[in-house]
């Protein structure tokens, strides 16, 4: 295998969600400078759920309109539209115009809904282009998106964003019935200002999309990536265009002649029923590794502390390319085990969220061991579930590039599922509350 390739291909995964997922860590430093303050999570929620108009149009254009869509032009459509807003994104966040008799920052949430169509498109685009590519690069593809977040999460911890230190202040009350008066000790939460400002940090997620458009540049155009297609593709060029095509051989000498598809999915290694199984799971994942847990992270982790919710948001973004990489020594194509880690995973999930009801006074909230328990739920909790979705990519990988495409609208499914959950439980109807992380006294 080439090393080379499985850089580009890293580098390549790495550009499918950085733009939103830097977005998203960067919120604390926004809010405080916008209209529309922390209003604007469940705006940016909407926004992400409305740009899912990109991948039902592929979607139904390779069911209805097979090959009528270049998938290479629209990789290089929505990466330099990625480039180009996360730019722009620099220059005018902070904008706003006066809509309704109030001001909004139209310039963000506009740019926001680019760069959220880009983003769910490459679920549908990205993953089918790896197809080119032998079956370890999906792998290392796999990777390179969890880096997507892991890499702004390193970035906003060292620009130091949502970094809370509690400051005495003091009140004096006067008793007017006694003439006495005293004075009371409150704390008081500030947000440190921030080592370098949120117009360097879009800037440099400009420069990692761009760096995404170079590495498909050269995962199209190397030589060295050419030799690793895989052994039964071939490159036809010609006059007028260039073309991949099958070559499959007319006797299959390993393969018996009364071997039958089981169904008509792809190659149809799987019935029927294990195709429903798979695709379930695939969206039951995404929904609660894309939308509903992280909705509850900062419920669940800011009980026990501003370093315990850095630690669970930084180890977990470790977890899921640390997960992408035990899958590439260990590709377990097991049905069984895919079903076990998830049961895992989703039990897990639901101690994180249970926690997350009981903000601000969870479980052991003034134990240090509540922490470190909150900790490696949220580690345990992403590993198991990026290493299921790693398989269920490479399970579909094999029955071709249909399945693949199949796999990122699963994808996308599964996340709109879990917002349309979430966002009325969150934003509508507050079930969680967060206390004030210097003034909250639990029993």
């Amino acid at each position: 295998m080439s090393l080379l390739t499985h850089l580009l291909a890293c580098l390549f995964g790495m550009g499918s969600w950085v733009s939103i997922n830097g977005l998203w860590v960067e919120l604390p430093l926004i809010v405080p400078q916008i209209p529309e303050g922390w209003y604007l999570p469940s705006y940016l929620s909407v926004l992400i759920q409305m740009a899912n108009i990109g991948p039902l149009f592929v979607t139904l254009m390779h069911r209805f309109r097979p090959g009528a869509l270049n998938e290479a032009a629209v990789i290089y459509l929505i990466i330099g539209v990625g480039t180009v807003a996360t730019f722009l994104m620099g220059f005018f966040w902070k904008e706003t115009v006066v809509v309704g008799g109030g001001s909004r920052s139209v310039a963000l949430l506009v740019l926001t809904f680019f760069l959220a169509t880009v983003d769910c498109t490459s679920s549908v685009t990205f993953l089918p282009f790896m197809m080119r590519l032998k079956t370890q690069y999906l792998t290392t593809y796999y990777i390179g998106e969890g880096v997507s977040g892991l890499l702004p999460a390193l970035v906003a911890l060292i620009q130091g964003v949502g970094v809370v230190h509690c400051i005495n202040s003091t009140q004096s009350l006067n008793h007017t019935v006694n003439s006495s008066s005293s004075v009371t000790l409150d704390l008081r939460a500030e947000y440190q200002p921030a080592n370098f400002s949120a117009e360097v940090f879009f800037f440099f997620l400009s420069a990692m999309m761009l760096v995404c458009l170079l590495a498909f540049l050269m995962l199209n155009y190397h030589p060295s990536v050419a030799r690793e297609h895989p052994n039964g593709r071939v490159k036809e060029k010609s006059q007028r265009n260039s073309k991949w095509v099958e070559e499959k051989p007319m006797i299959d000498p390993l393969t018996p002649d009364n071997t039958k598809r089981r169904s008509g999915f792809g190659a149809g290694s799987y019935s029927w029923a294990q195709v429903v199984y798979i695709f379930v799971v695939l969206a039951w994942v995404n929904a609660l590794t894309n939308v509903v847990l992280p909705s509850v992270q900062s419920y669940s982790c800011l009980p026990y502390g501003n370093n315990a919710y850095h630690l669970s948001a930084t180890m977990a973004a470790v977890a899921n390319p640390l997960a992408c990489l035990i899958a590439m020594f260990f590709p377990i194509r097991s049905l069984l085990l895919m079903g076990a880690l998830t049961v895992t995973g989703s039990g897990v999930g639901v101690y994180i969220i249970a926690m997350a009801v009981l903000s601000p006074c969870p479980l052991l909230v003034n134990e240090t061991s509540g922490g470190v328990i909150m900790v490696l739920a949220w580690i345990l909790f992403i590993l198991t579930l990026s290493y299921v979705k790693v398989i269920i990519g490479v399970i579909l990988r094999d029955e071709g590039h249909s399945a693949l495409v199949w796999c990122g609208a699963g994808v996308q499914l599964g996340s709109l599922l879990g917002a349309v959950t979430m966002i009325p439980v969150v934003n509508v109807y507050n079930f969680f509350s967060s206390g004030d992380p210097c003034n909250t006294k639990c029993p």
